[in-house]
């Protein structure tokens, strides 16, 4: 592995108490009836996909560290698809977390995006290093 993949793979474990904590915060928030959860279905279902998203795509962005030595690719792609893949990761939570961060939210606001915006980056980015194996193979 490169030096590259080594570093980005580090960086990203260090990501992973924060999907603990969030993980934790859900479970506290169900236990205790805190406001604004419990009794807030979309609230609810925004935070659960948040966190499953965070979790999900984290183990993705360590999977596709060393794939990223294995093909040929620019260095704007190379970089595009180390960065790319976590930090949509951190915009696709951040979408459903932010957009209904007020307790009475029964609809998300415009932070929405950020879900559509880390989306797009995370299909661009797997797209890429697909193509890069499937040229490499």
């Amino acid at each position: 592995m490169s030096p590259e993949t080594i570093q980005t793979i580090g960086i990203i474990l260090l990501t992973v108490p924060t999907i603990q904590f969030g993980g934790y915060s859900l479970l506290r928030f169900l236990t205790t009836g805190a406001p604004g959860y419990r009794d807030n279905p979309m609230r609810r279902s925004m935070f659960t996909a948040g966190h499953a998203h965070a979790g999900v795509i984290v183990i993705l962005s360590i999977v596709v560290q060393p794939l990223v030595d294995y093909v040929t690719l620019p260095a704007f792609w190379q970089l595009l698809v180390r960065t790319g893949t976590p930090l949509s990761a951190i915009l696709i939570s951040a979408g459903f977390f932010l957009s209904v961060a007020r307790p009475s939210a029964t609809r998300p606001n415009r932070l929405i995006w950020l879900i559509y915006i880390g989306a797009l980056l995370l299909a661009i980015s797997v797209l890429t290093l697909g193509i890069g194996l499937l040229t490499a193979a």
